[in-house]
């Protein structure tokens, strides 16, 4: 499938030696504030962790792992963040996935307790190391439906069993039309603990800090194969990385341990417009308390205002594989159903890129073996899951397996015959749900 897609604006920055090649043409590139890049591997290095993938499970496992005092190399294929931890709608959302397939192995209690601990984490390393993001608190989900609206109405009531129901507010249509201006949702529910930030920022920050700790990162350099033993060897292009444990932290771009590994996630195409800064009269009718805003369809739609208050609008998500022909005429049309004000409104950024899909929506964590460890597939919900993951295995790996060990006995559905097929599958499905939108 098509990873590197349409942008239009170039993502160079004056100055740099970042090209868009390296980077997707998307705002996030174009606005970024840390432009290191790190040499690529040549020769042999001798670690005790090396983690392949340098998006936000590769980064934020390293940086956990460089905290506890670990040795860790970092492969990256291209530039951290280049995938979908660099080109994402930028929300900070609360939750890990399978909440309901880890209570078989899980207590509540455990459970509940990871739920905000990713948004914990990152505020945290956002403090701790100054990285400059835009992170922003503020998040609604809003409702098309009265099953929509039901099941906000559980997730509040849950919060409140729990005593955590303080940072939540639910909302009927009249409040969220003030609050959104825009009379599409009947109603919705605001969360003051999650919010937005700017991705591509937080990870290459995260990055910086990991290095600053010790870690050794090389971008450009593919990791072509795994040479399995009591200390693996990560062969690359031009070197070789010989660690005691290895971490695969490729998500969608994962191609190594096929036989263990194939079948399980499946590329999907996400899709993103910015249009010009808004000016104040408009955001103030359209989002003046500078909410990211997520639909509570199957195939969703999401957005939010940058920093600059452009509105970032993104979803039309794609299983079968296929990038839109524009992707500003595809998202244009389903940005003004919400706001019909915004029509004539220059589009500056047109992007998208890969998100890892796993059909029962539970990350895939685990071991390959009991020296190669895995993690990936948070079906475009990974900016606060990943950074728990990340801490999972830094546990895992520590000797502490008990969450580990709960994901690894959730069963994933495995679709046979080959990436092609499996999206073709996976299309299939995701053509039900829409329908399922609908009524």
């Amino acid at each position: 499938m098509m990873s590197l897609l349409h942008g239009t604006r170039a993502a160079l920055t004056e100055g740099s030696n970042v090209t868009e090649e390296e980077h997707t043409g998307s705002y996030y590139a174009a606005t970024r504030n840390d432009l290191t890049t790190y040499s690529p591997l040549r020769g042999e290095e001798e670690t005790e962790i090396c983690i392949v993938g340098g998006g936000f499970t590769g980064v934020a496992s390293a940086l956990s792992l460089a905290e506890r005092g670990h040795r860790v190399t970092l492969l990256e294929q291209h530039r951290i963040s280049w995938g979908a931890s660099g080109r994402n709608g930028g929300q900070l959302i609360h939750g890990l996935g399978g909440s309901e397939q880890l209570g078989r192995f899980l207590s509540e209690e455990k459970i509940w307790s990871l739920h905000y601990r990713g948004n914990d984490i990152i505020k945290g390393r956002i403090e701790k190391y100054q990285i400059s993001c835009d992170l922003k608190s503020g998040f609604i989900e809003v409702a098309f439906k009265q099953s929509q609206m039901d099941g906000l109405v559980e997730d509040y009531e849950e919060h409140q069993e729990w005593g955590s129901d303080h940072h939540l507010r639910l909302l009927d249509r009249d409040e969220l039309s003030s609050v959104l201006g825009t009379d599409a949702y009947i109603g919705g529910m605001i969360n003051d603990l999650d919010g937005h930030l700017h991705p591509l920022n937080l990870c290459a920050g995260e990055a910086r800090a990991a290095a600053g700790l010790g870690v050794r990162i090389h971008e450009q350099t593919e990791a072509i194969d795994i040479i399995h033993g009591d200390k693996p060897r990560v062969v690359t292009e031009e070197g070789v990385v010989i660690a005691e444990k290895v971490l695969l932290a490729g998500n969608a771009y994962h191609h190594l341990e096929s036989k263990k590994l194939s079948g399980l996630v499946f590329p999907a195409g996400s899709f993103i417009i910015a249009t010009e800064p808004l000016s104040t009269d408009v955001t103030d009718r359209i989002n003046p308390s500078d909410l990211a805003v997520c639909d509570l369809n199957h195939v969703l739609d999401y957005y939010r205002l940058s920093a600059d208050k452009r509105m970032l609008f993104g979803g039309r998500c794609n299983y079968s594989g296929k990038v839109p022909a524009s992707i500003e005429d595809s998202m244009v049309p389903r940005m003004l159903q919400i706001y019909p004000e915004l029509e004539g409104k220059r589009i500056d950024y047109a992007w998208g890129g890969n998100i890892g899909i796993v059909v029962n929506r539970v990350p895939c964590l685990g071991r390959v073996t009991d020296n190669i460890f895995y993690s990936m597939g948070y079906s475009g919900h990974g900016v606060a899951p990943t950074h728990i993951a990340a801490e999972v295995i830094a546990d895992a790996i520590e000797g502490d397996t008990e969450v580990l060990q709960a994901y690894e006995k959730v069963n994933h559905f495995r679709i046979p015959f080959g990436q092609w097929f499996g999206n073709q599958i996976v299309a299939l499905g995701m053509l039900y749900y829409r329908l399922l939108d609908q009524l």
